[in-house]
């Protein structure tokens, strides 16, 4: 089929741009580099801010006149930005699919394209010098005019272009026209799992070139044996006759040189202060440009930092020092301008990442703003800089490498990473070159390597060259842990990184500290990036002006990836979710563990001691904090260890845990002195008895007279001098329940076993649960019998449990014991079907009044926690409301749960409510109620130790029902309900992060099998019914109103651990 047009052409990656360059700014002193104020350079104007523009359907409506002539009749928008996100036309949202029929190179006629204006003076330029236009990010396809001609054409969203415009400026004011298509040759490499949106949107600038100048530098280190470096800078230059440049290190030192064209330029730095993501030492660089004359041209500052990285024997090294990666996976994504973020909101990500102990970022899958790189050198942070490819589409047909191995398209391919590297290769942060991602492999990458290695000697990563037949580092994404451990054990020759993993979408991932754990295991395995850091949720309002977030189908978009891109570990609002807290604390540098009296630390950083970091050691008695004492590890070198003497005195009665918060004493550019680094809890002694809620009950002398009961009509009524309970004698079910005049429940319990949908537990929906209908089971009461007993009635209720349609369910039995003290529940339930394997929970659900807002729990707090996701949970008495306890997922979805836990109550402004526990005697004992491990099955007719502690629970309170979770596409859908749904869970599946990944482990699974368990439901009273509630501690909620400032808890003194055990 004949093509003329430039935008189907993968053979023409452009017209007239200049060559790819290092990212610098020239200015017209010393004085002025020394500010690095891009403003202050050479004749810097910025050109963001007020553009016309108008949206044609079509490249062939875009006519002459609208590039020639101005339009001030356009409507106004402001340049960075995405047309989509201001209304012209819509976003839409797909993972893999491209959004138009497959045919490369051809996209379609109607291809939407936007035409932008703004005047442009002319600068005043001295002979020679040269006006520059530079636009660091336009999707997808630009072409330039200057009053009307073509100045120059660019692909590659994610790169940088730069177009001379000097002989085009030949008015006094000029018109500036941009023309931009949505879609050419080039989207068919920029299929990245994003939002498709297009416009100008990164920074455009004009800038002025002298005519002697620097046009490029390139810098490298060597480190030498005796601890100083090699620094080697190579420059090109224009009309100059040499580069005179310095190099002053943190301590002043200074070492000097001078460069010219082919005559690179080496300075010896001893005593080199290296870069590193612990100590990101930075080096300033000076380079002075000289005319003919000897005189300043020009002066380009550029922070440098002073790394080598290298593989050696298999490893990889930064400095010589082994690292190992722990990483995340970084989208541009602002929820109210998309990929047009500001670089304000950059900085916040990064400084979260470090506050949450991530030490490298992938910048998946395109590069990012120069300005990024800046910040990771300044900040600490490794890169693994990804160019801007992927055709993950052609996955759709069956042909992945369709285009990387076809040599028609190798034009696109290396140009794409030849920009990157030229641009970026000058930035000790970057550890790692990756050629894309998702696009097969084929004879474009192994040219897209050879071109990376001509440019830049740093490893090369990509992950579908399987064998790592080119690449330097092996890659897998999404592997489970057994297979990383598989990896661990036989080794590949080159260093494995898992370049993505615990898809982060929605209520998880679980299972990252199983994963650490293999990770930190094996030396060959050096890298882990979660897939990702943030919610692609667009912002949005209800007519109401309620916010919520949308995703792919929610503006018309067909086809689309629904919630697919709501992914990450950071909320839409740059607020942190409960899985990188998990993050958090599987990435602690200190780890910290405990027994027989003495603490074992070890330092985990690669380069820093721990000189900086102090333990706040607590002594936690039936979850309240009785005593802190502070223990530095002092100048711990890194990957060493010690043993420190730390007894600890077990209380007479309940669980004493010992409870290591690790901090650091430092203050950094991105967290306070203080800040929290992570926690440890352990189990010094549980003498709780059988009982954990003994102090809950009301006392026997206050109950009165023992219960009564009568049949009325289909009611059975047990009345007493302060309650009474009536069942509905045809269902079984607990229909009432007044006690002094209000209501203790509103909702009958009824044994249950789905929850609202997580994200991650899609996959087991589809295939194991919908298809039999789990969802929907039914309830069919075979029986109700009744008996008076000493102290009062026991019902029993015989019940099947079953989905419609198939003979699968349980036969269950739920006995009630009611006395004047409260009702006791016990529940048992017999299998049968071809049906065993996992379901998501087993227990009970109820619903209690509105009026008790008030949560007080023993156990795993104070954020929400599960199975497998409850690392950074430690045991406590903590205290909260209902609303406070919900976790604002962009999609609604199961959330709030709280494990490990003893006893929790639920209760109004006055102290009267409903607690709930084991029923003592009624559970079998557990050996550990901190440890992040499923509680053991329990075989049928089991009975605990005598005097045994309880088994823990976990428990969630929603205000909505498990079908408006179901039911909600958005946080605005649910509308609280006058009731609170209580739910009391004897086993929770683990959350797992098989929405893409791995499943559920053995160890955090429930199946669909036989089960017993009991609670008693406590009635209280008043303020003095839960007596422990006064010393639980505040659990705050997940804040919608913007970044989360990182709390300081400020350090105790620190005075040498005493000899006596704590709490003695």
């Amino acid at each position: 089929m004949a093509n003329s047009n430039d935008w189907e052409n993968p053979g023409l990656p452009h017209r007239n741009r200049l060559p790819a360059r290092a990212h610098f700014f020239g200015y017209p002193s010393v004085a002025a580099a020394a500010t690095r104020d891009r403003a202050r350079s050479t004749g810097f104007i910025d050109l963001t801010g007020s553009w016309s523009f108008r949206l044609f359907d079509s490249p062939g409506r875009v006519h002459a006149d609208d590039l020639a002539a101005p339009h001030p009749e356009w409507d106004g928008v402001r340049v960075p930005h995405l047309w989509q996100m201001d209304g012209y036309g819509r976003p839409q949202y797909t993972d893999e699919g491209y959004p138009f029929p497959v045919r490369p190179p051809l996209v379609p006629s109607a291809n939407p394209t936007g035409v932008y204006q703004r005047e442009l003076a002319r600068p005043a330029l001295a002979p020679g010098e040269r006006a520059v236009l530079r636009m660091d990010g336009v999707d997808s396809y630009a072409e330039i005019y200057v009053n009307g001609g073509l100045a120059g054409m660019t692909k590659g969203s994610r790169l940088s272009a730069e177009f001379d415009l000097t002989e085009h400026l030949t008015r006094e004011t000029n018109l500036l026209a941009v023309k931009v298509l949505q879609y050419c040759d080039g989207t068919y490499v920029e299929d990245q799992d994003m939002w498709w949106a297009s416009g100008i949107f990164r920074d455009v600038h004009l800038i002025t070139r002298p005519a002697a100048r620097l046009e490029d530098f390139h810098v490298r280190t060597r480190l030498t044996a005796d601890g100083g470096a090699d620094v080697t800078l190579t420059v090109s230059t224009h009309g100059a006759r040499d580069v005179r440049w310095s190099l002053t290190g943190p301590d002043g030192s200074c070492a000097r040189g001078i460069a010219a064209d082919s005559a690179p330029s080496t300075v010896r730095v001893p005593d080199a202060v290296t870069w590193n993501p612990e100590s990101p030492a930075l080096y300033d660089l000076l380079m002075e440009v000289r005319d003919d004359d000897g005189a300043l041209a020009e002066a380009v500052p550029h922070r440098l930092g002073l790394a080598e990285v290298a593989i050696r024997d298999g490893r990889l090294l930064l400095n010589g020092t082994y690292i190992k990666m722990r990483g995340v996976n970084r989208h541009d994504h602002d929820d109210h301008r998309g990929r047009a973020v500001g670089m304000d909101r950059v900085r916040r990500d990064l400084e979260l990442m470090k506050r949450h102990n991530i030490n490298a970022v992938r910048t998946s899958h395109y590069p990012n703003d120069p300005r990024f790189y800046e910040m990771c050198d300044e900040i600490g942070l490794m890169v693994v800089a990804e160019t801007d490819l992927e055709t993950h589409g052609f996955e759709n047909v069956g042909d992945i490498a369709r285009i990387t191995d076809d040599p028609d398209w190798e034009t696109t391919f290396v140009d794409r990473i030849e920009r990157l590297v030229a641009q970026e290769r000058n930035h000790a942060c970057i550890v790692l070159w990756s050629l894309g991602n998702e696009s097969g492999f084929g004879c474009n990458i192994r040219a897209m390597y050879a071109r990376c290695k001509e440019l830049d000697p740093r490893p090369v990563h990509y992950e579908e060259d399987r064998d790592a037949e080119c690449v330097d580092v092996i890659s897998t994404m999404y592997s489970r842990v057994s297979q990383m451990n598989d990896f661990g054990e036989h080794p590949h020759a080159k260093p494995r990184i898992l370049c993505e993993y615990g898809h982060a979408m929605g209520n998880g991932p679980g299972g990252l500290a199983e994963y650490q754990r293999v990770i930190d295991r094996w030396e060959s395995i050096q890298g882990q990036f979660v897939w990702e850091w943030c919610d692609h949720g667009l912002a949005a309002a209800t007519e109401d002006g309620r916010e919520y977030h949308t995703y792919g189908g929610d503006h018309g978009d067909y086809p689309n990836n629904a919630n697919f891109c709501i992914d990450g570990l950071v909320f839409p609002w740059q607020e942190p979710s409960p899985g990188l807290a998990e993050y958090k604390q599987v990435l602690c540098p200190i780890s910290v563990s405990w027994s027989d009296g003495v603490l074992h630390v070890r330092n985990g950083r690669f380069f820093t001691d721990a000189s900086d970091v102090v333990l706040d050691l607590e002594r936690v008695v039936d979850g309240v904090t009785e005593s802190v004492r502070t223990l530095p590890p002092g100048a711990l070198a890194p990957q060493q260890e010690t043993a420190l003497p730390c007894p600890v005195e077990p209380a007479a009665e309940g669980p004493t845990h010992l409870t290591v918060r690790v901090r650091s004493t430092a203050a950094t550019a991105w967290a306070p002195q203080g800040h929290e680094l992570g926690v440890y809890q352990f189990l010094v002694a549980d003498r709780t008895g059988p009982d954990a809620a003994v102090r809950l009950r009301p006392r026997a002398s206050e109950a009165g007279r023992p219960c009564r009961a009568r049949i009325d009509c289909d009611e059975l009524v047990i009345t007493s001098d302060r309650q009474e309970v009536r069942f509905d004698t045809v269902t079984g079910a607990l229909s009432l329940w007044m006690r002094r005049g209000r209501r203790v429940l509103t909702g009958p319990p009824a044994i249950g076993f789905w929850t609202p949908l997580i994200d991650n537990h899609q996959q087991e929906s589809d295939e194991l649960w919908t298809s039999r209908h789990l969802q929907v089971m039914q309830t069919s009461t075979r029986s109700v019998a009744w008996r008076e007993e000493d102290e009062g009635v026991v019902v029993e209720v015989v019940q099947l449990i079953a989905p419609p349609a198939l003979d699968l369910g349980v036969e269950a039995t739920l006995t009630y014991t009611v006395t004047a003290c409260g009702v006791s529940l016990s529940a048992s339930g017999r299998t049968y079907g071809d049906y065993h394997d996992i379901i998501p929970r087993i227990g009970i659900t109820f619903e209690a009044p509105g009026t008790g807002r008030e949560v007080t729990w023993l156990g795993l707090g104070p954020g929400e926690n599960y199975p497998d996701s409850r690392a950074a949970a430690v045991v406590g008495r903590w205290t909260s409301t209902v609303e406070d306890m919900q976790t604002p997922y962009v999609v609604p979805q199961d959330c709030a749960n709280r494990g490990g836990v003893r006893w929790f109550a639920l209760t109004d402004s006055r102290g009267a409510g409903l607690a709930v526990a084991r029923t003592p005697g009624g559970g079998p004992g557990r050996a550990d109620a901190a440890l992040p491990q499923a509680a053991p099955t329990v075989a049928r007719g089991s009975e605990p130790a005598a005097g045994s502690p309880p088994e823990d629970f976990c428990f969630s309170v929603w205000p909505w029902t498990c079908q408006d979770i179901d039911a909600a596409r958005h946080r605005t859908d649910l509308i609280a309900r006058e009731n609170v749904t209580v739910n009391v869970n004897h086993r929770l599946l683990g959350l797992g992060s098989n929405s893409w990944g791995s499943e559920v482990l053995d160890a955090y699974r429930t199946r669909f099998e036989d089960f017993a368990f009991s609670f008693d439901l406590i009635p209280l009273d008043g303020p003095d019914a839960c007596p422990d509630a006064g010393a639980a501690v505040k659990a705050g909620p997940v804040h919608l109103g913007g970044p989360a400032e990182n709390s300081s808890i400020p350090l105790p003194p620190s005075p040498p651990l005493p000899a006596d055990a704590i709490g003695a």
